[in-house]
Formats: C-alpha cells, structure tokens, sequence
C-alpha cells in the first residue's frame, strides 16, 4: 500500500505543471517537428465523428439531456448503485485520493453544486439534501473550444465525447470546465479497477476522461445506467422534443441548472419542488 502512495503522489508531482511550463514545452516540442503537418493530422474533421456501433435500434434526438428529480433522489434511489453502475461499467479507477481521484458521476451537496444560488434563509430541506453531479453536455462546451486536438468534440446529438487516443492530457479541458467533470489519469489505472469490464475500453495514464452520457449505450437503443439504475430518479430523453419525458419533467416543477449564468447552456436540470412524471426508471417513451 505504501508503495503505491509513492506511485500516486510522484505521478501527480509530474503532472502538476504550470499553464506557462505546459506552454513552453509545447512551444519546444513544436519546433523539433511536433507541429505543421502532425498538428493537421490530430485535427482533422473525419476524425472526430460520433461513432457508429452499427445497431439499427440506436436511439435518435436533436438534443440529448437528463432531468434529476432531487426530492424523489433523496427519496427513493441509492446514490451507491447509481455511481456504481456508472463507474463498475465504464472501468472508472476507485482512487481513494482526493488529488488524483478519477469520477464521471459524484455526489455532492447544495452548498457545493449550487454556491451561486446559496443565500443566508436558504430552505433547511434543501440544505440537507444531496445532489448527483456529471458531465452537462454542454450545448457550448468549452472543454471543446480549448482542446488542442479535438479529443473532446459534440455530436450532433448534443453528446460531448471523448476520443481517448488524441488526448494528450494538456488538462486544458480541465481547466476550462465550470464543472470540474474531467479527470486526469495520474498513473495506469488499470491496477485501480477491481474488475475490468471488457465491453468498454479502458484507458491510460496520461489520458482525461468524464462522463460520455453511456453514448454506446443510446448507439444500442438503451438508456444510461445512471439512468436505469435510479429507480425513476433521473429522466433521459430529448430536449427538443415537447412531447419526450424530459420536456414533461421540466412542465412538473421549478428546475435549475449549474452555473447556467456562464452561457454554456449544460443539459442536466435539477427539478427542485414538483415531480417526475411517472415513468418507469430506465425506459422511455415509444
């Protein structure tokens, strides 16, 4: 155990650098070759284009979202399973360390998701309960705008992926989420998953990950599992559609957004007061 602290905190020393080293070794690595035409290949358009898993029953929308109901969470899901089925099945690494620690879906309460909202007659109810914090699939996401080789790119459906093999964990993606969604692989982390689940690629030290909304999942006509395992909690569906669940969740109550105020436009709402409709957890409408 000791040893492998030593791992964690020398791989987290060399990757703390500052913005101004990144930049000047960036710069240094330019001009021995690593630029001009290279740089064209990692950025070329073709490359970044939504996967296509092949299944005639992949699910379709013009703008993917989620709405978490936050009283029916508190009530009726288990924030353990949810995370769980999230991570277990996506090989996210179970890093007990706060600086390294590599998550897609959390939890967290009102003060720390909401601090722009938080005021001194604050509803004590609210205070108390918990909140499930993810990717917000932006509709502009700047993780986007500042990554160098468009590891991370938007589909058409709204979905903000992530391209693992373009990544070259500059952490500019980091610094320019408002969400801290993003994680940095200090170190292999394949030594951290208590068991390696192989229909989803695992990834490598050096590589960012986050939350991808289980787009493998929508590709096969399935929900995510945040989704399914939330015991009718969160709501998957499309935006854009008036008549999908997610459009009936939102007429139901008061919803509200993390730092909507910064104009990324993130496409998970929190329904405060209210209720989802009732669905079942996991399915969705015809």
């Amino acid at each position: 155990m000791r040893k492998r602290d030593d791992q964690q905190t020398k791989a987290y020393e060399s990757h703390s650098l500052k913005r101004r080293d990144f930049l000047k070794a960036a710069l240094a690595t330019g001009a021995v070759g690593l630029g001009g035409a290279a740089l064209l290949r990692f950025i070329s358009p073709a490359d970044t284009e939504a996967a296509d898993w092949g299944s005639p029953n992949a699910l379709g929308a013009k703008h993917w979202g989620l709405v978490i109901d936050v009283e029916k969470l508190n009530r009726f899901a288990n924030f353990s399973q949810i995370i769980e089925a999230c991570h277990a099945h996506h090989n996210v690494p179970a890093v007990n360390d706060p600086k390294t620690e590599v998550k897609w879906i959390w939890q967290d309460d009102f003060e720390h998701c909401f601090e722009e909202l938080d005021n001194a007659y604050l509803s004590e109810d609210i205070k108390a309960q918990e909140f499930l914090v993810l990717c917000n699939h932006c509709e502009n996401p700047s993780c986007v705008r500042v990554c160098p080789t468009q590891a991370t790119f938007k589909r058409d459906d709204g979905i903000v992926c992530m391209d693992y093999h373009r990544c070259i964990g500059c952490r500019f993606c980091m610094t320019g989420c408002p969400y801290n969604a993003r994680s940095l692989n200090f170190f292999d982390p394949r030594p951290y998953i208590k068991e390696i689940d192989p229909d989803y690629p695992t990834r490598t030290q050096g590589v960012v990950e986050k939350c991808t909304l289980c787009v493998e999942r929508i590709d096969q006509g399935l929900p995510p599992y945040c989704v399914e395992a939330s015991n009718g909690a969160i709501v998957f569906g499309d935006l854009a559609d008036p008549e999908s669940d997610v459009r009936q969740a939102l007429q139901s109550g008061l919803s509200i957004r993390r730092k909507a105020e910064l104009g990324a436009g993130p496409s998970v709402y929190y329904l405060i007061g209210g209720g989802v409709p009732a669905v079942a957890g996991g399915e969705l409408n015809a």
